[in-house]
């Protein structure tokens, strides 16, 4: 019989390249079946950005307050795989945006609702290695399905990813109705007492959360570290194109090179986060990524710009481990962990938005190896405020530090 545990995993597997929706890979279907431009699918893109990135809140209120995560979770494949299918079919503008807003509400909703169950089934002291291998798997399946894309492109063209995305979304439906209910303990994913009735909850006041001091903290550095990471891969690519080489090629082989290292990673992550502490995580994925821009600054080689893009993966693998256990850290039993994250991937995202900005003015101004260098000032930056955020594993600082005190 397969734990759930593994349940989880699977989860995590098929989900992976689905969240983001289509993705880069929205751009070339529109160019070659709709004849859209550059300009066009770029604007698009930009509003539906900021209509995900204004979800993010209220999604993780919505998953609070769930009963049935295994539902939630299926809605969201389901809006994602229902917005990618509408796109097949029309190009319009309209249809165009309606598409993108389900799979951006669906791949925003995915995001708590898998942080929800996972705590729900295996607790808090279990969290930070099943979020490890959770995430470990997460990059896996990105890795398998942009293989299966590149291998069905010569057969199928521009369809390709369609159909990988319809299968994966598929295969995570399966894989949460194939995991037992009464896994799921909802009074266990907010920290409440087990033996209470179901109808008691412990709920702080919204307010107690933004005023938060240590995720006010948090949310700052990864607003800093978004702002460096977000057009720093694109960047590389552009200065490779200029520097006479395939920069669209290297693309391909450089995130799946960063996937790939994410996979051992987060699983490292995920022990590591116990044994020596949640900051510790934070500080190495946010020194990692200056190093990863000054390296950039000084070569236009795409072989020695491998090593960028390890950085990359060992800095984005501890990231997407760390942040669902600090926040749980420091909202244990408020019975509002997902709205804070929620609140904090909105407030990070703004980070990751301005970044394309941040950097092209940067080329403008200053030329490509400044430019690198101005990148990596924010993520130092980023790694100063994250060592400050006091550690809040029990194992290290001899007691939770409960930043929240839960409200009856």
């Amino acid at each position: 019989m397969i734990s759930a545990s593994t349940h989880l995993a699977l989860i995590n597997f098929f989900t992976g390249d689905i969240q983001g929706g289509l993705g880069p890979f929205l751009a070339t279907w529109l160019a070659w079946q709709g004849g859209w431009s550059p300009a066009r699918v770029g604007s698009v893109m930009t509003v539906i950005g900021l209509f995900a990135l204004l979800l993010n809140g209220p999604a993780g209120a919505i998953v609070d307050h769930t009963r049935y995560p295994r539902l939630v979770l299926a809605t969201a494949c389901g809006a994602i795989l229902l917005g990618t299918a509408i796109i097949v079919h029309w190009h319009g503008l309209v249809w165009v945006i309606v598409s993108q807003c389900l799979a951006g509400a669906g791949g925003t909703l995915m995001l708590p609702a898998l942080t929800l169950f996972t705590l729900g089934i295996v607790g808090k002291d279990r969290f930070p290695k099943q979020q490890g291998r959770n995430q470990a798997f997460n990059h896996a399946g990105i890795v398998v399905a942009a293989l299966l894309i590149i291998g069905l492109s010569s057969l199928v063209g521009p369809t390709a990813p369609f159909w990988v995305f319809g299968t994966m979304a598929l295969g995570a439906i399966i894989a949460i109705f194939a995991t037992p209910a009464q896994a799921f303990n909802g009074r266990r994913a907010h920290g409440w007492e087990e033996g209470e009735p179901d109808h008691v909850e412990h709920r702080s006041a919204i307010g107690d959360i933004l005023r938060n001091a240590g995720l006010a903290r948090l949310a700052l550095a990864l607003t800093l570290f978004n702002l460096a990471n977000g057009y720093m891969l694109a960047l590389i690519s552009q200065r490779l194109v200029v520097a006479g080489h395939n920069g669209t090629g290297w693309l391909a082989a450089y995130v799946v090179i960063a996937q790939g290292v994410m996979i051992p990673v987060a699983l490292w992550a995920g022990h590591l986060a116990d044994q020596k502490g949640r900051r510790r995580l934070l500080t190495i994925a946010c020194l990692a990524l200056p190093l990863r821009a000054i390296l950039s600054a000084f070569t236009t080689d795409p072989w020695v710009l491998i090593v960028a893009e390890v950085l990359d993966g060992v800095s984005s693998g501890l990231i997407g481990v760390a942040i669902p256990v600090v926040v749980a850290d420091l909202t244990w039993g408020t019975g509002r962990t997902q709205t804070a994250l929620g609140a904090l991937n909105t407030i990070q995202g703004v980070g990751g938005a301005l970044s394309g900005l941040f950097g092209g003015t940067m080329v403008s101004w200053l030329g490509w190896q400044n430019a690198f260098f101005a990148l990596a000032i924010p993520a130092a930056v980023a790694a100063v405020l994250v060592f400050g955020i006091p550690e809040s594993h029990r194992d290290i600082a001899g007691g939770v530090r409960e930043a929240v005190q839960p409200g009856d």
